[in-house]
């Protein structure tokens, strides 16, 4: 039942293998890449209480050895202090540029890990175990990463793409229906940046993905992870069209920094409601119908997931404090914030020409209604 999604990217070419049972059957992936039988692992509390185990058994039966390194679970984790500490770890391990770390987790880890491994003896291969399913779909592909800075999100990183993605789906059991949720923000991303079929199809099948149909989950984890690919192959380092696949960031990365990067909001809830916001923004400057931010809002809303700035709890800056922090965001240009608007589901964009006032009205307004 394993699919294979290929990163066409010429020598920093990779698969992505998606299916049940990968965990047990990393030995027999992973040992074709390596020069000696050895990995390093990086992973947090909780995946390591969950999962470490059947992967070092899986890994063992193709006679690889590994050690690991257990951080604290959090987005409090992707920070100078434990970004120092895997690193230093990872050379008290004596990792050779011929080696290979593997990141075995959520986006946090696979981040933090990939930056380590970038700078690591000016770069060593990593390789990619998402645990959850925004990982999945989005952060173990296409080589962004990096750790936070108190100025903002994922403001201190590197492009370094992995050598191999392993997105075992029965991991996905393991998740909390909120984290799941969260990760499915990014999945209904890709059907509102650039495949209208995919996002009728979610709105059909989305409540079985919740539900744990394996098929679905399979389904929609390789329709996301081809869509990076392709959009990756194309832009690599975020010269152009990459940027669509940040889709709702541009808010999202603003509330997390206002939150704190904390629980009070995941990313993949702050994605969600970002993608509200940017379609309700496109419907204000006269780009899209009043139709298409509604039926983004209905589905979100019917799968239970966060949608507004009113369902986030405590308390949020004013309107003009957010337009600051999005002013740190890394797809400012020239001083000017670049958008991903769009022109109806399926039709993303990346612009500069948005007038402030009209983001701003449309936080003050959100921001009154909580």
């Amino acid at each position: 039942m394993m699919e294979t999604v290929h990163v066409g990217l010429g020598e920093r070419a990779y698969d992505i293998h998606i299916g049940p049972g990968l965990l047990s059957q990393a030995g027999e992936l992973i040992a074709p890449l390596l020069k000696r039988p050895q990995v390093c692992v990086v992973t947090d509390e909780n995946v390591a209480r969950l999962h470490l185990e059947s992967l070092r058994a899986g890994l063992a039966s193709s006679g690889v050895k590994m050690e690991a390194l257990v951080l604290p679970a959090g987005e409090g984790t992707k920070s100078w202090p434990h970004f120092e500490r895997t690193v230093e770890w990872l050379l008290a391990e004596k990792v050779e540029r011929r080696d290979l770390v593997v990141a075995l987790g959520g986006g946090v880890i696979g981040d933090l890990t990939g930056f380590a491994a970038a700078v690591l003896r000016r770069g060593v291969g990593f390789v990619q175990i998402p645990t959850s399913l925004l990982a999945q779909v989005d952060s173990s592909v296409g080589g962004k990463t990096g750790i936070n800075a108190p100025q903002g999100k994922n403001l201190i990183g590197a492009f370094h793409q992995p050598a191999l993605v392993l997105a075992d789906i029965d991991v996905l059991g393991t998740l909390t229906p909120r984290d799941f949720l969260a990760g499915y923000g990014e999945v209904v991303k890709y059907g509102l940046l650039g495949d209208a079929d995919f996002f009728v199809w979610l709105e059909t099948k989305g409540p079985a993905l919740a539900s744990g149909d394996e098929a679905a989950r399979i389904a929609a984890v390789k329709r996301s992870c081809e869509m990076k690919a392709e959009i990756v192959a194309r832009d690599e380092t975020e010269q152009g069209d990459r940027a669509l696949l940040n889709l709702g960031h541009t808010f999202c990365h603003a509330l997390e920094a206002a939150t704190g990067y904390g629980d009070r909001l995941l990313h993949g809830e702050g994605v969600a409601i970002g993608c509200a916001l940017a379609f309700e923004l496109s419907y204000r400057l006269g780009l899209c119908s009043q139709e298409d931010p509604s039926r983004v809002r209905q589905h979100l809303s019917e799968m239970g997931m966060k949608v507004d700035l009113k369902d986030i709890p405590g308390d949020l800056p004013d309107a003009d404090a957010l337009l600051g922090l999005m002013a740190q965001d890394k797809k400012v240009v020239d001083g000017q914030l670049r958008f991903i608007l769009a022109r109806g589901i399926g039709g993303a964009f990346v612009t500069s020409d948005v007038p402030r006032e009209t983001v701003r009205n449309l936080l003050a307004e959100e921001l009154s209604r909580r």
